[in-house]
């Protein structure tokens, strides 16, 4: 007898995700991957469309409904609707209900493509009328030929010939020709080919657009305003993940970071202005913040007014404004008055 070969346990991969499942009893829903993994699909759109197939039927779908469960904006959700819509995955329909009013119908969809063929087949046979039957064929009557008399034979006589009667000839009747009616030309609509996601067009802005903002840049560089600059841009991943710049971007936004610091913005603050609510999905983290930088800089701070210190005069004693030590400006005048000649005669 052999011996048995013992298989060692599969080893997890050293990267990407690992699955840890268990068993489900209750309270799960079955995704198709054409849903969870779409390509054409923003992730808002693929999260929403998961949603609305996990919900039972005649729950509400809504813009409001949606928004008042998820922390989206309502133009969020209205955006992410109308892609699973052009995509296939989900149909919207108004309906008449009773008394004059309109409702909303939504159908979702976890197989667009034969969601539409089977509605090409309903189309198709709803527009073919019915067949119509053939006439049926009558069989033509078949006649037997009528054949002549033999002769009698009388013993001990010739025998007497009967005189042949004449054929009787039947008239068959030829059977009429059956008309065929020709077959109806019914225009069968051609199949409408499924709908296939197209690219995701822009409108043309009806406005030019505006010119791009310069970085700003502060008015007095220092080399200690640009290292917390530095900084702060490289401890960015720590608060938000989405941004992870490289060395050659983070150079580059250095200025505008020290123009923030410059003008008296902590830098908790600059961090949450630049990185709070980023779009979904966040391609280019670099152009986002240089925007931000440029577009949200805050006005500069007030001038300091310089305070001119206090002088004691050296005549009086008394205390004046000055820059420099010296005498108040009532005994400059007496000296100045007491320096000039008398001009009153003697």
């Amino acid at each position: 007898m052999d011996t048995q070969q013992v298989s060692a346990p599969p080893r997890a991969p050293s990267a990407g995700v690992v699955h840890i499942n268990i068993r489900l009893t209750d309270g799960y829903t079955i995704v198709s991957n054409r849903l969870s993994q779409h390509r054409g699909l923003s992730l808002l759109a693929i999260g929403l469309g998961t949603h609305i197939q996990s919900l039972p039927d005649g729950w509400r779908v809504g813009i409001k409904a949606l928004a008042a469960v998820f922390p989206e904006s309502e133009a969020r959700i209205a955006a992410a609707l109308r892609e699973l819509e052009q995509h296939g995955f989900l149909r919207r329909t108004r309906e008449r209900v009773g008394g004059g009013r309109l409702a909303t119908r939504t159908e979702s969809y976890n197989h667009p493509e034969a969601a539409a063929r089977g509605r090409m087949r309903e189309c198709a046979a709803a527009q073919v009328p019915e067949a119509v039957p053939a006439p049926q064929v009558l069989p033509a009557i078949a006649t037997e030929p009528v054949t002549a008399a033999e002769p009698v034979r009388v013993p001990g006589r010739e025998p007497v010939r009967v005189p042949e009667p004449e054929p009787v000839r039947v008239r068959v009747p030829e059977p009429e020709p059956v008309r065929v009616p020709e077959p109806l030309r019914v225009s069968v609509p051609k199949p409408v080919p499924a709908p296939v996601p197209g690219p995701r067009l822009v409108p043309t802005p009806a406005a030019p657009r505006k010119p791009r903002l310069p970085l700003p840049a502060p008015q007095q560089p220092t080399e200690a305003l640009y290292a917390a600059a530095a900084d702060l841009l490289a401890g960015l991943p720590r608060a938000a993940p989405l941004f992870l710049l490289s060395e050659e971007d983070a150079r580059g936004l250095v200025p505008g970071v020290a123009a923030w610091l410059e003008r008296g913005a902590r830098p908790d603050a600059v961090r949450a202005a630049i990185t709070d609510d980023p779009p979904v999905p966040l391609r280019h983290p670099a152009k986002l913040l240089r925007h931000r930088l440029a577009a949200l800089l805050p006005p500069p701070l007030p001038a300091v007014v310089p305070v001119v210190p206090l002088q004691n005069c050296d005549d009086c004693d008394r205390a004046f404004r000055s820059s420099v030590p010296g005498c108040c400006q009532e005994c400059r005048d007496a000296r100045a008055y007491a320096d000039e000649p008398c001009l009153i005669g003697a």
